[in-house]
Parts: structure tokens; C-alpha cells; sequence
């Protein structure tokens, strides 16, 4: 039963420090729009291109996680969320 518990903990924390070491920054704040400035253009994605346009040149989006962008996401249909919209939510709106 020890091993067992030993085994689970070192699976959570194994995961946890994946998840800590995701060097990336969130999707919309000022570090992800000065990330993709230096990303090549030719590496985006059509994702990448339209996030850009939304938050870093319109300026349309509001910060991930903050109060106004939570309420977005809430009145937006679910199916139309992406995955990272989806975890983003759960980390920042539900949690």
C-alpha cells in the first residue's frame, strides 16, 4: 500500500512539474503577443494568426482569466471553445 501511495505521488508530482515547466505564456497576455513577434510567420498556425490579430493587434480580447473574459466565455456557446479556451476556463473562471 506505501509503494502504491509512493508510485501516485510520484505520478502527481511528475505531472505537476510538467505542467510548471511549460515555458509558453498564456494565450493573450502581453508575453504570448511578444512571443509571436518573434515566432517566424511561416511557423503560425491559422490559430496562431487569428489570436494575434484578436489580442495583440485589435486588441479586441480581453486577458485571459480576468473577470470580463470569464463572463465572455460563459455567454460564448460551448461548442464553439477551443481546447485551450476550455482549460484556460476551467483553470481561471471555475477553479
Amino acid at each position: 500500500m506505501k509503494r502504491l501511495v509512493r508510485v501516485l505521488s510520484l505520478i502527481a508530482l511528475s505531472a505537476g512539474l510538467l505542467v510548471a515547466c511549460n515555458s509558453e505564456p498564456e494565450l493573450g497576455s502581453e508575453a504570448w503577443c511578444k512571443m509571436m513577434d518573434t515566432k517566424p510567420k511561416g511557423n503560425w498556425t491559422l490559430e496562431d494568426t487569428g489570436n494575434y490579430a484578436q489580442f495583440c493587434v485589435l486588441g479586441v480580447g480581453t486577458a485571459v482569466g480576468s473577470e470580463d473574459w470569464c463572463r465572455e466565455m460563459k455567454s460564448k456557446p460551448k461548442g464553439d471553445w477551443t481546447a485551450n479556451e476550455a482549460a484556460d476556463y476551467a483553470e481561471h473562471c471555475v477553479f
